[in-house]
């Protein structure tokens, strides 16, 4: 994989970075949305500009960045960026929470009969 793990296998599946310091609870609220559902989140608390978080977020290969500034918290939406696909643009949480569902899931392994001894 290269440190690049499929979402069902990251250790951190969702990085919330708030664009300041007053939409860190937003971002919060959404991490527990997100908890709740089962997946791996996290907010960035980090007095850093938010392209560095950004930055930081794709160099740790984390899969969902969630960006959320005043535009999301008036609209009770999420700006989306997978590592994979970059910009996602906003949707609503639960269309994310759908979305990353689908990717969150292992794989169900292959039952493949064993070869027959000879």
């Amino acid at each position: 994989y290269g440190g690049a793990f499929p979402t069902w296998l990251a250790p951190e599946q969702v990085r919330i970075v708030p664009v300041s310091d007053a939409f860190v609870d937003y971002a919060e609220t959404v991490a527990e949305h997100l908890r709740t559902k089962g997946f791996r989140a996290t907010v960035d608390r980090r007095r850093e500009g938010v392209g560095y978080k950004i930055r930081d977020a794709e160099v740790h290969k984390v899969p969902y960045m969630i960006v959320v500034g005043e535009r999301e918290v008036g609209s009770s939406r999420v700006s989306v960026r997978s590592h994979i696909e970059g910009e996602l643009g906003q949707m609503d949480l639960d269309h994310f929470v759908t979305r990353l569902r689908g990717e969150a899931e292992p794989p169900v392994p292959r039952r493949e009969p064993l070869p027959a001894r000879t």
